[in-house]
């Protein structure tokens, strides 16, 4: 081997969390703690972190680009928070380059989000749109509704109702706001901080991304019923005056 050849490293889960470990800070770890809520009765209550920012966890990457999927799903598996970031990075890179498995890997996705490991909302939020959004674009979508209905009783709900909402990033940007205003009457019920600032998120791209209008119908009939946090991100780059209207039909209702 000449002295400009390197070597790519194994393609295991093993070898991620190696590179992983060797550039983890346990005060990033400790602040990562903070930033997610991992205390008692908080959404990630329990989640563990090893220390590595996303950048890095990206630049690592770079040399893993053919992981398999039963090595994904390792990484998925583990209690470590940038060990499951960095499986559904993965699986995002590996779904956007059209590799002829996206079936796979949307079935993959699916699994890990119905046992619970697609759980915080920067796991959810970095593949949604490209996995689940990026198969269902030209398909029915009917499993998002499911998911958005989830019911299971216990905490992955909150997870897989944001999963079904932030998938519907993928249809905005392409220009179809279809979806989006379809569901997000669902979450108007739904208490959970975390549903309510998704739901007004893809709520504000549908009226920057798509057509203002088409948000301006949906705050004129539903601005009375909707959670201040919603309403708050939907109407964020409105006018002045038009925030002002719609905050007024909160209080007044």
């Amino acid at each position: 081997m000449s002295p400009s050849t390197v070597q790519a490293p194994e393609q295991t889960a093993q070898a991620v969390m190696d590179a992983l470990s060797r550039i983890a800070s346990p005060e990033r770890a400790a602040s990562s703690a903070r930033f997610f809520k991992t205390g008692p009765g908080e959404y990630g209550e329990g989640d563990l972190f090893v220390g590595v920012t996303v950048p890095d966890q990206r630049k690592v990457l770079r040399s893993f680009r053919n992981l398999p999927l039963t090595e994904l799903t390792r990484l998925i598996d583990s209690p470590f928070h940038e060990h499951r970031l960095c499986a559904v990075i993965g699986a995002t890179e590996r779904f956007r380059r059209g590799t002829g498995e996206r079936e796979a890997i949307s079935g993959w996705y699916l699994d890990a989000a119905y046992r619970g490991r697609i759980n915080n909302w920067d796991i959810v939020d970095t593949s949604a749109g490209p996995i689940l959004g990026g198969l269902l674009y030209d398909r029915p979508r009917g499993l998002l509704f499911e998911l958005a209905r989830s019911t299971g009783g216990g905490p992955n709900d909150l997870w897989l109702r944001r999963i079904a909402i932030i998938a519907t990033q993928e249809f905005i940007n392409r220009g179809d706001a279809s979806t989006t205003l379809e569901l997000a009457p669902i979450y108007l019920d739904y208490p959970d901080d975390l549903l309510q600032k998704a739901t007004g998120w893809m709520l504000r791209e549908v009226g920057k991304r798509v057509d203002r209008d088409l948000l301006i119908g949906f705050l004129d009939e539903y601005a009375a019923r909707m959670p201040r946090t919603m309403l708050g991100y939907a109407v964020e780059h409105l006018t002045v005056e038009r925030r002002r209207h719609y905050r007024s039909l909160k209080k007044e209702c």
